[in-house]
């Protein structure tokens, strides 16, 4: 069977709306190749976020608990909106299936089993007329778990000739194929924080921060955060890199004088992102390690030679200056970092959510527990009925 299905994706990034209408059918395993799914990206987009939407969604966490939920809703209806719209630019009236929405995460309390990401599931069921699963993420965190990534269980089943994956998005998370998953570091929001310091919308292809220098002594303290020094698994919140990194940036830019530009910081921040990544791939690279191993514990290299292919995707894979520096710091290890067609790299977050809703629309589980570390596997979301009887 062939499921005709709508991904939506909102990332911590804050540039858009990822939509992707996806043809999946599942594969059954061969003597050439374990069970999968094939996939076709038919059609995808990015709705940019107006100003007015943008700067509602970064103010969410600040509302009292009644402005949150009317919010909720009306974002929900909003993400039904832009499937109607979708769906009319490109003729597909009467094809879609099921629609999946991650939804815009707000708050991300694992510690305390929460997690709640903007778009009322119901709203847009009811705006968009047709059927809707949506908080993917809950069930895992009722677990136990982290509830990020996620995205490790697409990888699993659709992308099964690379060996580990990198998504540079608002926050950057890496995942070994069939081991383990946690997000590295904040990515593009600070990056992009960064570059409106220059009237830019981001650093495009990386160019600002390549003409700039890296600061020693901004790059130590980065990564002297005690976040990298935790067990994994291991998620990140977005407020990590507005609360914290991009405070912890600016009072080195004061401090200095005007000696270290943004240029600078762009600079040092992207070599930042780069060695993070690399000292995660090599956690993940290393033969035997399990959960709850940190990475100070591990050889640099160890287990690493001819480690296999890295698939990095999301809006920083076009961060041309950022990709040349990851080659680098991972120039010993026998990793291939490839980036994909374009449609795979900006879309491939979008593509995954929708075969986690055909999953859940199954009832086959959708979330690993060897990623998240929650107590078992799980099905997770929520299934609201839009179409009429």
């Amino acid at each position: 069977m062939v499921y005709k299905v709508i991904g939506l994706m909102s990332g911590s990034s804050l540039d858009g709306l990822d939509i992707a209408y996806v043809h999946l059918q599942e594969r059954l395993a061969t003597r050439q190749a374990p069970k999968g799914w094939d996939f076709e990206l038919v059609k995808a987009d990015c709705y940019p976020y107006s100003d007015d939407w943008r700067g509602r969604l970064a103010a969410a966490r600040g509302l009292s608990a009644l402005d949150y939920q009317l919010l909720h809703v009306e974002y929900g209806r909003y993400l039904g909106e832009q499937v109607l719209r979708f769906v009319r630019e490109n003729g597909l009236e009467y094809q879609v299936q099921l629609v999946v929405s991650h939804g815009h995460t707000v708050f991300h309390e694992v510690g305390r089993h929460m997690t709640a990401q903007l778009g009322d599931g119901a709203a847009l069921a009811a705006s968009a007329r047709v059927n809707v699963v949506s908080d993917l993420r809950a069930m895992d965190v009722a677990l136990g778990g982290q509830g990020a990534p996620i995205v490790p269980i697409g990888e699993m089943l659709l992308l099964q000739e690379y060996a580990l994956f990198l998504n540079l998005g608002g926050i950057a998370n890496v995942s070994r194929a069939g081991f383990g998953a946690f997000d590295v570091c904040p990515a593009n929001r600070v990056l992009n924080e960064l570059a409106a310091d220059e009237g830019q919308p981001y650093d495009a292809g990386g160019a600002l921060a390549a003409g700039g220098s890296v600061d020693a002594e901004l790059l130590g303290r980065l990564n002297a955060l005690p976040y990298y020094g935790q067990k994994y698994p291991k998620s990140l919140a977005n407020e990590f890199g507005t609360e914290t990194v991009l405070p912890l940036i600016g009072q080195a830019m004061i401090n200095s004088g005007g000696r270290l530009t943004t240029a600078d910081a762009l600079r040092t921040y992207t070599q930042h992102i780069a060695e993070q990544v690399g000292r995660a791939v090599r956690l993940l690279l290393v033969e035997g390690v399990t959960e709850g191993t940190t990475e100070r514990s591990i050889a640099p290299t160890a287990g690493a030679s001819g480690a296999g292919r890295l698939l990095v995707t999301g809006g920083g894979a076009h961060n041309t200056f950022l990709i040349g520096r990851l080659r680098e710091v991972l120039g010993d290890t026998g990793v291939e970092v490839v980036v994909p067609d374009t449609g795979l790299v900006d879309y491939k977050e979008a593509l995954i959510m929708a075969l986690i809703g055909v999953l859940r629309w199954r009832e086959e589980n959708n979330v690993l527990a060897s990623v998240t570390g929650a107590s078992r596997d799980s099905i997770g979301g929520a299934v609201w009925i839009g179409q009429e009887a």
